[in-house]
């Protein structure tokens, strides 16, 4: 593996040369993207060669995700959906800690197999619980803001 490859953002924080240049391909991304539309681009190659590529609606959102995360100083990771993942991987995930997630794997919250004594976590019933999980979260918190504003407390 080639020493620009050797490392990946999992492993440390951006450099503030990826900083910049990541903050250069978001504000050249923002520019680009519109609701649904692809996005072609034309791309400078060694040699004076030019590469065009066109990017779908979704695969453009994702780098303008990535390269803000990056241009922020933010490492991040990336979960294949079929992945399967450790206790301490899913709540590192969930931003709990690991006691009480296995306490949510034993309670049947999310499902779960074992491998000996260990537990694996396919990171789609992860995933599917952590969207549930926010989106009663975010319930939760409009309708609290809807009686505050009712109540005359806003």
């Amino acid at each position: 593996m080639t020493a620009i490859h050797a490392e990946h953002f999992t492993d440390r924080m951006p450099t503030d040369i990826d900083r910049e240049r990541a903050n250069q391909l978001r504000q050249i991304l923002a520019e680009l993207i519109s609701e649904d539309t692809p996005v072609s681009m034309k791309l400078a190659l060694e040699k004076g060669q030019i590469a065009e590529v066109t990017l779908s609606p979704l695969l453009a959102q994702t780098f303008l995700d990535i390269s803000r995360l990056i241009s922020s100083g933010k490492g991040f990771n990336i979960t294949p959906v079929d992945a399967e993942l450790t206790t301490q991987q899913s709540a590192d995930m969930l931003n709990v800690s690991r006691p009480y997630f296995v306490k949510l794997l034993e309670s049947g919250k999310i499902r779960f197999s074992k491998i000996g004594r260990h537990r694996r976590i396919k990171a789609e019933d992860l995933f599917a619980y952590k969207d549930a999980r926010d989106s009663e979260r975010a319930k939760l918190l409009s309708d609290m803001a809807r009686e505050d504003s009712e109540n005359g407390y806003l």
